[in-house]
Order: C-alpha cells, then structure tokens, then sequence
C-alpha cells in the first residue's frame, strides 16, 4: 500500500486532465452524505466534462461495467408490463446514472491504483470533515436536550442521511486509513474519527462487516508480525466490546435484538415514546404470524424476515414474478397490501425489502436478480483476483449490505455504489505490482 501523501502533492503529480477527472470523481463520492442536489451537481459537472472530452478519450470494452449497463436496461424494459407506468418512470430517473457513469468510465483511460488510491484520500478526509460536523451538532444538541441519544445512530445523522448507510460509507475510509503502511499523524487522527463515529452510528451489520474485514486484512494482507497482528486484533475486539457494555444505549439496541428475538409479547422499553411497552416480534412469530398488534415492535432481524416472509407470498401469489416481475420501482403497492393485511405499519409512507437482492427479484424477475448477483460477486472476484484490500472492502461491504437494505432504492447509495464499482474494475493492475503486495 502507497504512503500518505499532503493533498497539495496528490494534485502537482497528476497531469491537467487527470486532476480534474480526479476531484471530480472524489467530489462525487464525498459530496454523497450532502443535500441531494448537491451531489447532483458533482454528477452533472463529471459527466459534463467527461462528455465533453470525448475527442480525446477512447472506448474501451470492460466486461464488468457491461453488468449495470445490462442490469438498466432490463429495467427499462419493464415499463412493458409495469403496474404502475409513473413509479418505473420516476424509478429510472433516479437510477440513470447506473448508464451513464458506466458509459463514461468505458472511455476513460485504466486508472493507475495510486491514482484511485489518491481519490480515496480525498474521500476519507471529506467523510472525517462530515463526522466530525455531525458531532459538533450533537454536541450542540446535548447542550439544549441533555440527552446522550442526540449522539447515537439515526439522531447523529438524521433518519433521512440513514445512520446504517453512512456506517456503510464510512467503513471504506476506515480501511483506507488502517492499510496506509507509514501513517502520519493526520492519519491517526482521520482513523480515530471515523472509527468514533462507526461506533455511535451503532449498525450492528457493519460492525461485524468491520470485524470481519479487518480479520482478513491482518492475517493476510498486513506485513505486520503475527505478535502485533494478535495484539492489535485484540484490541479493536476489546474496543468493540467496551462500546456494547459502557454505552448504554448501544447495548439497549443489542438487548433489544437479541434478547427478545425468540420470545414473542416481551415488553420492549424504550426512550422513543412510540416504542415504550410495545410487544416484540420473534423470528418464529415474524415468519409465521398471521396478525400482529398496533403495538407491535420489530427488531432489526425480525423485521427483515418478515419483509423475506411477504416477499414468499407476493411471490407465491403472482407467478409470472419468476421471469418478469411486477416492474421496476412498482413494488410497494403489493408490499402495502401485504402489510394491511397482517395489520402492521398503517404510518409508514415509503416501503421496500430491506433487501436489495429481494427487491430487485420482485421487480424485474429472476434474470434481474441473476444479473446483480453476477455483479457483485464478480466484484468481490476481481478485488480478490488483483489482491487490492480496498477493493475488497467495498465488494464484501455491498454484498452483506445488500442483504438487510434495499440500497439501491435511494440516491445516496445508487450514487456510492456505482462510482466506486466502476471505479475499483477500472484499474490498470500491474502484474510485478501484484507479486510485490
């Protein structure tokens, strides 16, 4: 792995156009946490410029960027059959760029990985500004409500930002930081942020995401002794574990899903008055139940079960979802059908999986589904083929993400997955480079 470079240096090696392409590329990824409109622009003014430079640029077929090129289309196709013609329309739209980003990566020249590497940096740096951002105002929020919550998971980052896709986001400037071989103290200080702020944001999901990963870095990719690799394993478990037992709240959320998943009507207590004295849902009750309370509380797991649950009956109830689906983007009718039915979630505006691999199945039939599972696993094959850790992180990352949220569903995940897809398979890997790492 490259050492660290100051930002003024990653710019004065790259040549004009490079540093353009460059900046624009991070700001895409960097700006994602912001207002959506934010973000547009940074899409608009690289696909701009990439458009506009097309003269100089030359196309090059990548077979891995053809997946999601294929993957929109065929959700194009489904306005065939659509139930609903303006939630596909609408659906499209937001998922345009799953074309065009791909599109424009095939004439753009192979990116050396200190260059991906070097937007990496970037990104990293921007995500330790915005994480330290949301800590200040919860800081600031302390002070007015003298609530310890206003630091932990949805209240850190709003319900909208969604504090397990920003966990997601942030793990991969975690890695970024833990691989850099010769850390200079910036670095140390954008590792204990981020580290910080996974912590508050209190996914479980990317905390065993993380624990995993940072096994696999330390036994096979760190040049560092076995003695320190055990010790340094140890410690992040021990920090792990003082996180669960000395925050209260993030040990209430673990009691929460786990104490009660296999006990149906436990009382939940919980700070949210929404939440307080609401019966549990167990896995058994969620998977089987035919009605539920107005009451009732879903744990984390039990609440994706039950949305796998009605994902079986749409499913069963509908055949012809097998080959094509019910259109793309046009699922939450039958969802808010099936949760009326089981008398459940009457104040929920916006419905989906929690599923991506669910979701996709149901709105564009099983050769959609084929399609992402090909994608994402031929992206952790590459990560593992080219032996480049940071790449892994991102494969593996969106491969168990995939399973709990429908991230495609909403523009700030589109946005991170599908430039960094495209801008992990578009590196030029050196083959004597790959022998020394």
């Amino acid at each position: 792995m490259e050492d660290s470079q100051p930002f003024i240096d990653i710019f004065k090696q790259s040549t004009y156009l490079e540093k353009i392409f460059l900046f624009l590329i991070a700001a895409m990824l960097f700006t994602v946490p912001l207002p959506l409109n934010i973000s547009s622009i940074t899409i608009i003014l690289f696909l701009t410029f990439c458009y506009s430079s097309l003269i100089k640029l030359k196309f090059k077929l990548n077979k891995v960027l053809v997946f999601p090129i294929a993957l929109y289309i065929l959700m194009c196709l489904s306005i065939l059959w659509t139930n609903n013609n303006l939630s596909t329309t609408a659906g499209l739209q937001k998922l345009f760029v799953f074309l065009i980003i791909p599109i424009a990566f095939l004439f753009l020249p192979k990116f050396q990985k200190e260059t991906v590497y070097k937007i990496i940096r970037i990104y990293s740096f921007g995500m330790v500004v915005f994480a330290i951002c949301c800590m200040v105002r919860a800081t600031i929020n302390y002070n007015i409500l003298e609530s310890k919550d206003v630091f932990l998971f949805q209240n850190l980052v709003t319900v909208e930002l969604n504090a397990i896709y920003i966990a997601a986001f942030s793990s991969l400037c975690l890695f970024y930081f833990i691989v850099l071989e010769n850390k200079k103290p910036i670095d140390f200080f954008g590792l204990y942020v981020i580290a910080v702020f996974i912590v508050l944001l209190n996914s479980k999901t990317v905390f065993l995401i993380d624990l995993i990963l940072f096994a696999w870095h330390y036994m096979f990719f760190s040049k560092t002794k076995l003695g320190v690799k055990s010790v340094t394993f140890v410690f992040i478990v021990t920090f792990l574990m003082l996180s669960v037992f000395f925050i209260k709240q993030v040990q209430d959320r673990i009691v929460a899903e786990y104490e009660t998943a296999f006990v149906d009507n436990t009382i939940y207590k919980n700070t949210n008055e929404n939440l307080i004295n609401s019966n549990t849902i167990s896995l058994h009750r969620a998977w089987n139940g035919a009605k539920f309370e107005p009451n009732s509380y879903f744990p984390g797991t039990a609440y994706r079960v039950f949305q796998a649950r009605i994902f079986r009956e749409i499913v069963f109830e509908k055949n012809y979802l097998w080959i094509a689906g019910v259109g793309f983007n046009a699922s939450d009718k039958f969802i808010i059908e099936k949760h009326v039915r089981h008398n459940l979630f009457k104040n929920i505006n916006y419905h989906n999986f929690h599923n991506q691999y669910l979701q996709f199945f149901t709105e564009i039939g099983v050769f959609g589904f084929i399609l992402l599972l090909m994608m994402v696993f031929i992206n952790l094959q590459q990560a593992i083929k080219n032996k480049d850790f940071l790449h892994i992180v991102f494969a593996f990352t969106m491969i168990i993400i995939f399973l709990t949220e429908s991230m495609l569903c909403r523009q700030r995940g589109i946005v991170f997955f599908i430039v960094l897809y495209c801008l992990f398979n578009s590196i030029h890997h050196d083959s004597k480079l790959k022998q020394k790492l």
